[in-house]
Order: C-alpha cells, then sequence, then structure tokens
C-alpha cells in the first residue's frame, strides 16, 4: 500500500471511529424520545449505495442513523450553514458529513460524495433538498440520480414519518435497492421524481 493510500485508509478509520464514538452518545438519547422502528433492514446492500429519504425535521438524520444500525455507516449530505455551529458543525465533519451549499451546483460537495461512494461508501441524501411537510411539497433534486447513475450504484429508497410526537413510535421503512440510468437533464429530473414515487410506495405499503 502506498503512502498516500494510508493516508486515506487512516483518514476514513478516524471518520468511522468518530461515527461509532457520537452515534453511542447521541442515538441512545434519540431512542429516549422517540420509539424507532425499522422495517426492511434486510434491503440494505452490501458496499456503496445512495441512501434516498424524505425530509420533514432536524432529527431525520438522527432518526435514519438509529433506524439503520450502527455498522451501516453513511456519510450525511447537510447544507453548509451546520458548518459554522459552533461545536456542533466540528463533530458532524469528524462524523463524515458532507456539507454542501444550496442551490448552486457544488461541484466540490459532488466530487466528495463521487469520492467516497468510489470507496465503497454509502452516502445519505434527502432528495426534496430541504424539510417539507407535506408530501409532494417540494420537487426532488437531481443530484442523487446524477451520483448513481454516473457511478452505477444503487439507490435505497427510505421514508420517514412526516408526523412524530414524543414518546410515540416511528416507524422507518427501508425499500429495495434500485438501479438508474440518465444522459441529461429532463432524463435526471424524471427519475428524481421517480425517487419520490418510490419512498412514497413505501408509506402506501405498495413496496417493501
Amino acid at each position: 500500500m502506498t503512502g498516500k493510500a494510508q493516508e486515506k485508509k487512516t483518514a476514513r478509520e478516524q471518520t468511522h471511529r468518530w461515527f461509532n464514538i457520537v452515534y453511542s452518545i447521541v442515538i441512545p438519547l434519540v431512542k429516549l424520545v422517540f420509539r424507532i422502528r425499522c422495517r426492511g433492514r434486510e434491503n440494505i446492500p452490501q458496499g456503496p449505495a445512495v441512501v434516498c429519504a424524505n425530509h420533514s425535521n432536524l432529527l431525520d438524520p438522527l432518526i435514519a442513523a438509529g433506524a439503520f444500525g450502527k455498522r451501516h455507516f453513511m456519510h450525511f449530505i447537510a447544507k453548509r450553514e451546520l458548518q459554522n455551529v459552533p461545536i456542533i458543525g466540528k463533530v458532524i465533519e469528524l462524523c463524515g458529513v458532507c456539507f454542501v451549499n444550496r442551490g448552486t451546483g457544488d461541484i466540490t460537495a459532488m466530487r466528495s460524495m463521487m469520492r467516497y461512494l468510489k470507496n465503497g461508501e454509502k452516502v445519505f441524501i434527502f432528495p426534496e433538498g430541504t424539510r417539507a411537510e407535506e408530501d409532494n411539497m417540494v420537487d426532488a433534486k437531481t443530484g442523487a440520480v446524477r451520483l448513481a447513475s454516473k457511478l452505477d450504484v444503487p439507490i435505497v429508497p427510505v421514508y420517514i414519518p412526516r408526523r412524530k410526537h414524543v414518546f410515540g413510535r416511528i416507524d422507518v421503512l427501508i425499500g429495495r435497492p434500485y438501479r438508474v440510468k440518465g444522459s441529461n437533464h429532463d432524463e435526471y429530473e424524471s427519475l428524481s421524481d421517480g425517487i419520490m414515487e418510490h419512498i412514497y410506495e413505501l408509506r402506501d405499503g405498495k413496496s417493501a
């Protein structure tokens, strides 16, 4: 192994260690507030994948992490503003979060996500790009399908209930992975809408 390759391996190992430490502290606290249940964990593929979920609450990334479990490490995508939040920004950066400038076609962030996928890791994206209180309230962005198409990795749809109640049960549903192939903007837009359709099928019990 070359020196550069060893450095990359060490960096990944450090990120995973930070993720495990923070997970062990934070997720048990989240589970004290919400009873998180997960159906479809057997659908999580080995190796790289683009995991996509609907988004309605700031806690959704933590709920998703709790549903997937500690052994399913993922690079979560977050808005750039969170990087500037004292302490929290640095901690989540150490845990492998990828920060994105929303609405700008952030090339640097896309390259980072491509690198993660090429390294055999998973990335977790909210295709809506922002929190939405109602289904179909926000059009899905094309970033997730562009990544999945260009690198030929599966998309894993996930449904997180939009309505959450303290001490209530949250049933997170993980669907079967599928692949997409696009070659132009119109196709990517259609495929992005398809992601949300897969997510809503989980909600409606039409897929598993």
